[in-house]
Parts: structure tokens; C-alpha cells; sequence
């Protein structure tokens, strides 16, 4: 499943100095040196006898979740599942390799237990429990595959995750056991609940009204180590506590408070002992925490990418597929990644690949070359003639608005596209909007030409690829572009009904290389991982690919 970030798009790269564009200077060096993504995380690694029992993590998030519901369209953001993950099950754990392992305090056993037809069993933990006592069955399971089937649009989902490709799903040996039983392969059978795919109660799922609007103003039962003591939106504070109920692990911490804060107010907060971690996206965030006491930077690069998505919904400006390819030539993304990363990566690159990030399996770069000599041949072949320093076309003006949150870097990366497509004749116009609510009414409705915003993957790359690059225009998903063709959704269907894995691989870069053919949209580059974090604190920071255990986040003795 792949989840927006609202952060990075409050956020990107923060707020950069000038320092970060134009070079890295010798005092800034990059923190934990080079790093891949897949080998390694960050997160000071320690036994649960060696952190002490109690305290209070506190964290920070740029804005009150407009909808708990991650599953939804509304909520489907990263922020919000940062929040969410401590309290929901989740069927699998990733180490920093992205290696599954079955997470045994929420499922016995999970296993594919049938090819033709494909068929899955989930065993749940007899004692899992909701925070309101009810046990967890395979019912709360079916109401999510059917929640997620697509099958009545009324659910307004941020993604099917395979469940449009499940038959049924009935009750096991018991109600602690269920049976999907697929009516088409699912490559990805294993992120239906896992990744950023939580599993949710059936009294959220069962019904349109409750799925889309019974999370909206607070969340109701969840079933992790920790559950909600309380939420404040006018303070803008949510307290996590433990979960008296829960029946794994004790969790170390006592309490987990989450501030609604600007971004660009985070290093300050981490250097005057008000947050114990928080991301960093600049050099001048990394250079305020390295001079902060009791403080640490931890850097392990992770799924989380920045990318320019392209309208090509009818009746737009970019509706041809050929304009957009043109213009995709003439936008320089080395000097935009040099913009973003220098300082805090080496070496940076743009990011190549629409499904995997780099350091994931299955990563090949198919980047289309830089080329404005080249764009400007096909603006030319496709009757876009120059009047002065704008072309034209049947009396239109190619004029593009480049949408984003009102953040100093996003405006810097939207002035080099600006400046990269004057040379060719096309005009920029830089449209920053407020971030409070910039997905359901700005991205989602597509009032953009072209948008600014990140991506957040996981261990499960195929499991985004219909929910953003299909296109059914009943069921828009996350193609905010609302760009495609039965050719590639008939190609991304064969990919995710191949069940070889390398097999699969080999098909999802075609997927790619089709995606970038159409003009989708740009990636730019790939988050490079970098927390402050109190020296402290264990098991927590730079996760990379891995999962957290929230049972033994805590602080040293």
C-alpha cells in the first residue's frame, strides 16, 4: 500500500539554508555516512532489561488527523498511521531487509494455503482482543476485504489492496480463523494487512457511514500495546497510554504524546527538550540538533520519496500524454536533487523508479534522460508554437499551475521547474496552498496542473501500483492525475497476478517504464533518513525498512 505524506508535504525538505543550494559546505557533513536502504536501520538496538519502566515519548505531527481511518481517502496519510501503527494489528513485521516475519502477538500462523484457487488462512491469537473486549475473528477480516473490494462505491477507499481480487472470506476452524479464497492470483497476499495496511474493527468497516466518517473527530476501538487517553484539537495534543487489555509484552513506556507542530519548529523543540524525536529534512535542522545536548542524529534512508505528479484528466491543459512527455524532458531533476539533498546524502541521485525505491529489490533506474532540446522538437511536432516567451495552440496558452504546500523548499523546487520550462516556452505559475486539508481539497479534487507531494512505500511496492497508476474513472484512488489506459491497467493486472516473484519483478519495471511513457508524473528523490533523537531512547529513530516494536521503545537505565 502506498500512503501520502502530508508531512513531507508540509515539510519536503524543510526549510533549507543556502548552503543546501549550492553546494554542501565543510562544516556539514553527512551524518552516518553512506547507508542503503535494506541493510541496515538506526534505532539503538537494546534488550528490554536494559530500558527502565515508564516515561513519556514525545513526539510531534504538523496537523490534527482530519480522519483516523487510514484505510479511507481522507486519512490514507502517513502522519495519521504514524499516530495509528502503536494501536492497530498488523499481520507481518519487517526487520531492516524488509524480511517478513508473522507478528505472532496479533496472528498464530499466517500462510498461503492453496495456488489454484489461491487461497490464504489467517489464524488469529486467541487472546487478541478489541479495547472494548471484544475478540478479534475473521469476521473483522471480512468486513475489511469487503470494505476494500471496490465492489460498492459508497466506501470511499484510498486503495483495494487485493481484496478486488478476493472472492470470499469465511470462517475458519473457528471465528479465530479465517479463509480468503481468491477468484484471481494476488501477487502481494502477504501487505493485505500488513505494511501500512492495518486491520480495523468491523464496527469501522461494516458500513459506508462508518468507514468514511466514524473516525473523523476520534478512533474508536483499536488493539495494540497502546490506546488513546485523550485528544485535544484545540490544543492540537494526543496522549497514547498503555492498553490495559493488551496481552503481549508490557510495553515499556508508560505514555506516547503526540504536539501538532509546525515542521520548521521541530529542531528547536528537540534542542529546548520539548520533543524526544523528530525527522530531519534540511542542513540546518541537522546542524540545530548536532549542537543540542543529550542529542543524536540516526540516519537510516527510507521508503518515503518526493515526486511531481502530472493532470491529464480531460479537459485539461496536460491531458495528452505526448505534452506531458515533452515537457518531462525540459525539467532538470539533478539540479532540483541537488536543490534537496545535497548535505544530506552523498552523492545524491534522482530517484528512477515509480514502484521500488532504491535499496529495494527489484529497483532498476528508468529514468527518460534530461533533454530540453528534444522537448522543445515535440512541442513544436505537436503544434505548440512560440508567441513571444509562451507557446500556443488553437489560442491556449501552455500556462501550468505547479500546486504544493507553502514551504520554502517546495517554492524553490516549483522555481526551478519554473525556470527549466521557460527555456522551451512554457509558463509556470507557482500556486502554494495552505497545507490544513491540501489533499481532499486541492489533490484529490485535481485542481492542479502539477502537484507536489510525497509518497510513502513499505515492504509491499506492488500493492500501490492500482491505487495510483490504474485508472477507472468511477474509482480514483490516489491517480489524482486521473492519467492512464486500458493497456497499462491490463499490464498492471498481469503483474499483480504473478505469483513468481521474480517473475513479478520483471513486470512491475515494465509497469514503470509504461508509467513514465505516459507521463504520470516525475520522482525526485528518495528520503535519506535522518532523525534526531534523544541519546537515550532505544529501539526508536531511524527505522529504514523495519518495523518498530512498541513494546520496547523506552529509556535506557
Amino acid at each position: 500500500m502506498r500512503i501520502r505524506s502530508l508531512t513531507a508535504v508540509a515539510v519536503a525538505a524543510a526549510v533549507v539554508a543556502t548552503a543546501a543550494l549550492t553546494g554542501c559546505s565543510a562544516g556539514n557533513q553527512v551524518p552516518g555516512g553512506d547507508v542503503a536502504l535494506g541493510t541496515s536501520n538506526d534505532i539503538n538496538p537494546q534488550p528490554r532489561e536494559a530500558i527502565r519502566d515508564g516515561g513519556n515519548l514525545r513526539l510531534a505531527t504538523t496537523e490534527f488527523p482530519p480522519n483516523w481511518n487510514t484505510l479511507s481517502n481522507d486519512g490514507n496519510n502517513l502522519e495519521i498511521a504514524r499516530i495509528v501503527w502503536p494501536m492497530m494489528p498488523r499481520a507481518f513485521t519487517t526487520d531492516a531487509a524488509g524480511q517478513l516475519s508473522v507478528d505472532r502477538d496479533y496472528f498464530t500462523d499466517v500462510r498461503l494455503t492453496g495456488t489454484d484457487p489461491q487461497q490464504v488462512t489467517y489464524t488469529i491469537n486467541p487472546k487478541a482482543v478489541w479495547t472494548d473486549g471484544t475478540p478479534i475473528t475473521w469476521a473483522d477480516i471480512a468486513a475489511q476485504a469487503d470494505a476494500l473490494s471496490g465492489r460498492d462505491k459508497r466506501f470511499l477507499i484510498a486503495v483495494t489492496s487485493g481484496f478486488d481480487r478476493v472472492e470470499k472470506v469465511e470462517r475458519g476452524v473457528d471465528d479465530r480463523q479465517a479463509v480468503i479464497t481468491f477468484k484471481q492470483h494476488y501477487a502481494e497476499w502477504q501487505g493485505q494487512f500488513a505494511g501500512n495496511s492495518m486491520l480495523f474493527p468491523k464496527s469501522v468497516t461494516g458500513n459506508p457511514e462508518s468507514f468514511n466518517h466514524g473516525l473523523v473527530d476520534h478512533i474508536t476501538e483499536t488493539a495494540g500495546p497502546f490506546k488513546v487517553r485523550s485528544t485535544d484539537r484545540t490544543q492540537g495534543r494526543i496522549v497514547l497510554e498503555r492498553n490495559p487489555r493488551w496481552w503481549g509484552e508490557t510495553p515499556k513506556l508508560d505514555t506516547i504524546t503526540i504536539s501538532v507542530l509546525d515542521q520548521a519548529a521541530w529542531p528547536a523543540a528537540l534542542q529546548n527538550n520539548e520533543l524526544d524525536a523528530a525527522q530531519l529534512y534540511s542542513i540546518s535542522d541537522l546542524a540545530t540538533v548536532r549542537g543540542a545536548a543529550g542529542m543524536t542524529i540516526r540516519r537510516a534512508p527510507g521508503t518515503l520519496w518526493r515526486h511531481l505528479t502530472f493532470n491529464g484528466a480531460p479537459g485539461a491543459v496536460l491531458a495528452d500524454p505526448k505534452l506531458r512527455v515533452a515537457i518531462s524532458k525540459a525539467i532538470d531533476r539533478q539540479t532540483i536533487v541537488n536543490a534537496i539533498s545535497n548535505g544530506l546524502e552523498n552523492d545524491p541521485k534522482p530517484l528512477g523508479n515509480h514502484i521500488y525505491v532504491r535499496g529495494q529489490q527489484g529497483y532498476r533506474d528508468n529514468n527518460p534522460p534530461f533533454d530540453p532540446d528534444a522537448a522543445a522538437r515535440e512541442l513544436d511536432a505537436l503544434g505548440w508554437r512560440l508567441e513571444g516567451d509562451v507557446r500556443v495552440k488553437d489560442g491556449r496558452r501552455l500556462e501550468i499551475r505547479d500546486v504544493m504546500y507553502n514551504n520554502d523548499v517546495w517554492v524553490k523546487v516549483a522555481q526551478i521547474i519554473q525556470q527549466n520550462l521557460a527555456r522551451i516556452g512554457v509558463k509556470v505559475i507557482i500556486d502554494p496552498r495552505p497545507g490544513q486539508n491540501i489533499f481532499s481539497d486541492v489533490f484529490i479534487p485535481g485542481d492542479f496542473d502539477l502537484a507536489q507531494f510525497q509518497w510513502q512505500g513499505d515492504a509491499f511496492p506492488l500493492s500501490g501500483v492500482p491505487q495510483i497508476y490504474a485508472y477507472h474513472p468511477d474509482d480514483v484512488q490516489g491517480n489524482f492525475g486521473r492519467i492512464g489506459s486500458p493497456e497499462l491497467n491490463e499490464l498492471i493486472d498481469r503483474t499483480l497476478s504473478e505469483l513468481d516473484p521474480q517473475r513479478a519483478i520483471e513486470l512491475a519495471n515494465e509497469v514503470d517504464r509504461a508509467v513514465f511513457a505516459e507521463g504520470f508524473s516525475l520522482p525526485l528523490t528518495q528520503d535519506p533518513g535522518n532523525y534526531g533523537v534523544r541519546a537515550d531512547i532505544a529501539n526508536f529513530g531511524a527505522p529504514g525498512m523495519a518495523s518498530y516494536d512498541y513494546t520496547k521503545i523506552g529509556f535506557t537505565k
